[in-house]
């Protein structure tokens, strides 16, 4: 391959790379605004004119009187006193995680339609490219879909919605990452990656563990086990017990799994035990072939896991649990990178 063919992939990967970088950014301000109770502080999806915030004294007030209507103000924020000074607060987050989304969609958009317009979309990778385009549109359709459950339906977000907007998330995050993988390795003249049996286990198992992260953050279930720093009754026991008592089993096992406040946490802090077995495994397959990888595999699932520790010891302190949100995605990051580095190695040898 000539030097000329070999750019227009890389610029390819150079562009996604950024695009992955910003989904990172607005996990983690999807984070702040969960952990803040922001999410519904703004009540309508006007894709143009919601750019912009308020710009005057009458339309924070007009905004206000939209919010005083959904059940969180009326049955929470009300009865605590909130000012319009205190919603502007949480206003904002909400006001954030939109507009960095409607910069996302711009920086994937824009450069597509000019890479298309160029011709410089390598052979194959159209398809991908218009999928990947075709998850962010989703992810703003399921996150107001999130937002409507908080504003007709209950106090907070249904749990499963706000898993849902992050999966869509993270599944979006996997997949700009893999085809950024896979067209740096086209811009040396290696063939695409596959994604092995392993590999994918590996990705299923740290799925699991992120929607039961998502299902926990969904439930406020990160305080059921107590607090307290170096508290073992609340890390590794739960209530001073191993089982914690108070799941409800009564609607069934299903039913308790995705939505009991106490089995939920208790699945999620064990099953991290399983995803990590399965990536040390996963890093030390790649560590000769790609040692980046590896390191970034071991070092992302060990702070990941000292952070999940010091979030609950710290009864879910915001900052603790943005961080550990980040690390999540990081981690996941490094997965499909350990992932790619094994197809690789699977395709050399094809």
């Amino acid at each position: 391959m000539d030097s000329a063919h070999r750019s227009a992939p890389l610029s390819l990967s150079r562009w996604l790379f950024v695009v992955a970088a910003m989904v990172v950014a607005i996990v983690v301000v999807g984070g702040i605004t969960r952990l803040t109770e922001s999410g519904v502080s703004i009540t309508e999806w006007n894709v143009v004119s919601g750019t912009l915030p308020p710009l005057t004294e009458a339309a924070w007030a007009a905004e206000f009187d939209k919010y005083r209507q959904t059940p969180q103000y009326i049955l929470v924020n009300g009865p605590a006193g909130m000012t319009l000074a205190t919603y502007k607060f949480i206003f904002f987050w909400e006001w954030v995680h939109r507009l960095l989304a409607r910069t996302i969609g711009m920086v994937f958009a824009l450069p597509l339609a000019w890479f298309w317009a160029k011709g410089r979309i390598p052979e194959g990778y159209k398809p991908r490219l218009l999928a990947l385009l075709a998850l962010g549109a989703l992810q703003g359709a399921v996150g107001w879909w999130m937002v409507k459950s908080g504003i007709v339906h209950d106090v907070k977000v249904s749990h499963f919605r706000l898993a849902t907007h992050l999966l869509v998330a993270l599944t979006t995050l996997a997949g700009l990452v893999w085809t950024a993988l896979d067209l740096r390795a086209l811009s040396r003249g290696e063939p695409r990656a596959r994604l092995t049996g392993f590999a994918a286990l590996a990705l299923a198992m740290l799925g699991l563990q992120l929607l039961w992260g998502a299902l926990t953050a969904g439930l406020r279930a990160g305080v059921t086990a107590g607090a307290g720093w170096f508290n073992w009754d609340a890390w590794p026991l739960m209530q001073g017990s191993f089982v914690p008592a108070g799941i409800d089993w009564a609607k069934g096992a299903l039913h308790a799994m995705l939505s009991d406040p106490f089995l939920v946490p208790f699945i999620h802090r064990w099953w991290a035990w399983a995803v990590v077995a399965v990536l040390v495994v996963l890093a030390r397959r790649v560590r000769k072939t790609d040692r980046a990888a590896s390191i970034a595999i071991h070092s992302t699932f060990g702070t990941q896991v000292l952070l999940g520790i010091a979030t609950v010891w710290s009864a879910v302190a915001i900052p603790l649990a943005v961080l550990h949100q980040l690390t999540g995605a990081l981690l996941l990051v490094a997965t499909t990178w350990g992932a790619h580095a094994l197809g690789r190695q699977a395709a050399r040898k094809a």
